[in-house]
């Protein structure tokens, strides 16, 4: 792994293509290391990852809406399947993804990375899927594209935070799906790299689809990415070429959008550059990438930073002999998750039993005093109306607060991946003047966590969300598909599909399409 500078150039300086961040992403890209068994393995979890919470939300509002829209770009010839749809009806490749993407992320429950930005990586896993089966590609083709968009995103992740700048996570995403597909199609490195760039133009936005009042955009922005990607790689392989350089430009992301901003010396009279640069890490030529199995999933449906604290919440529970003598709760905890989904956000939202699932899968209070009362996690139960707007969890949910605290904050940007932490110490203050106090770093399912996932658990997770959904005999069909990735032949990736029984998908209210 080799650190590569990125920062922001004068367009006098005629910054050398083989200098650019994007040309040296597009050179990983073009590298045709083989992908390693253990990374092959994670990647078919990731897979079956996907379509538990897919399947699972498959009848959720903002999934719905999003496969009327995909039906309504229907392609037999080069189209890609729709999850829940029989795989004989296919629709154009960057709607697939559209409509998949947004099944995937909707309960907030699959695979997670965490550096100095946030990611779900399993997001690129719809793109490069409904491109593979649009192309005709085999399972190893969709490996080794997986093992890219992974590899890049992650790397990305490490090292540029666009979250301190408001630009929304997918900034990062869009450009790896889009390397990620010029693997698996095996693109000339030119295209990858014009891909790449006009994939990141076209990506960048804002965090208040996180802020405030959250609502169905959080599930639509990744699938927005991959379509955007999908549509990028397209025109690039038509010889259309994009803004360049995009990361470094004196007009480019980087300097107007994230650090390295250009601005006026003392006197006015001229720009100064921001000396700031990013350090990107990127695998060297013939170095495999391996970045998935830095990545992690979630056990619980809500935002990764929480995952540790509810697991905390269900094992101090069984010290709490009475709620309602609890007179106070205080979280120590990172930066990130005392200002995303602590009090530090300052969005009133957060304590609103009337907010959207969205916002209340965004709120450590709520969740924390959920899982307390509980000592469960389901992920509809949960954010009932009724379970949220319950007059005992509303007092106590008014009870907590979170703060930073300087210890995890740097625990949660550790480089040893064996101090990392995403969880917090909890001060549970009682009416008589006694206290409970627990930590907890990682969640039971994170690799160095008490439980950590495997195959058999991602398994289990796949059979407990599809449960009810769609048959056994479905259920085990995808499974052993899911599988046998690597050797699904070329044509045959609709394997990948899941499909629910006839009459039980919902229909999505008319519109444009």
């Amino acid at each position: 792994m080799k650190l590569h500078p990125v920062k922001v150039h004068p367009s006098k300086a005629l910054l050398k293509r083989e200098d650019q961040l994007a040309w040296k992403m597009a050179g990983v890209a073009v590298d045709k290391v083989a992908v390693q068994k253990d990374v092959q393995a994670m990647i078919i979890n990731r897979v079956i990852d996907n379509a538990s919470v897919a399947i699972a939300a498959i009848n959720r509002r903002p999934v719905v809406s999003a496969r009327g829209m995909a039906l309504g770009h229907a392609k037999k010839a080069g189209g890609a399947t729709v999850f829940g749809v029989k795989s004989g009806t296919t629709v154009s490749p960057e709607w697939a993804a559209w409509a998949n993407g947004t099944a995937v992320r909707e309960l907030d429950m699959h695979d997670t990375f965490l550096a100095a930005d946030y990611s779900h990586p399993g997001d690129n896993i719809p793109p490069l899927l409904a491109v593979a089966q649009a192309m005709g590609k085999s399972g190893k083709d969709l490996m080794r594209g997986l093992a890219t968009a992974y590899e890049l995103h992650i790397n990305l992740v490490r090292a540029i935070c666009l979250h301190e700048h408001k630009v929304d996570h997918i900034a990062h995403l869009c450009p790896a799906a889009a390397a990620g597909i010029g693997t698996m199609l095996g693109l000339k490195q030119e295209v990858v790299f014009q891909s790449i760039q006009q994939a990141l133009h076209t990506s960048v936005s804002f965090r208040q689809s996180r802020k405030g009042e959250i609502s169905s955009w959080k599930a639509y922005a990744p699938a927005h990415a991959g379509k955007l990607a999908i549509e990028a790689v397209d025109r690039c392989m038509r010889g259309e070429g994009a803004p360049s350089p995009i990361y470094e430009g004196e007009d480019s992301v980087i300097a107007w959008v994230l650090s390295g901003r250009t601005q006026a010396d003392s006197k006015g009279r001229k720009t100064v550059y921001d000396p700031t640069y990013y350090e990107v890490p990127l695998p060297e030529a013939g170095e495999p990438k391996r970045a998935i199995l830095d990545s992690y999933t979630k056990e619980h449906s809500a935002e990764y930073q929480s995952q540790a604290l509810i697991d905390l919440a269900f094992r101090m529970r069984e010290q709490i002999k009475d709620m309602e003598a609890i007179e106070k709760i205080i979280i120590h905890t990172s930066h990130h998750t005392h200002y995303v989904i602590g009090t530090g956000a300052n969005d009133p939202q957060k304590m609103d039993p009337k907010a959207s699932r969205e916002t209340l899968d965004h709120s450590i209070m709520y969740i924390f005093a959920v899982a307390l009362q509980d000592g469960r996690w389901h992920h509809v139960d949960s954010y009932a109306p009724k379970r949220a707007g319950r007059a005992d969890t509303v007092r106590l949910w008014h009870k907590i607060e979170t703060t930073e605290d300087p210890e995890w904050t740097r625990k949660y940007h550790s480089r040893d991946p064996n101090e990392l932490s995403f969880g917090g110490r909890v001060e549970i203050l009682f009416k008589d003047g006694s206290k409970l106090v627990d930590e907890l770093g990682v969640a039971n399912a994170h690799p160095n966590g008490a439980r950590p996932f495997a195959r058999d658990q991602y398994i289990n997770k796949f059979r407990i969300l599809t449960e009810g959904i769609i048959t056994t005999r479905e259920q085990n069909r995808f499974l052993e598909a899911a599988q046998n990735l690597t050797s699904l032949p070329a044509g045959e990736l609709s394997a990948l599909n899941v499909a629910l029984p006839a009459g039980t998908l919902l229909d999505a209210k008319p519109g444009i399409f």
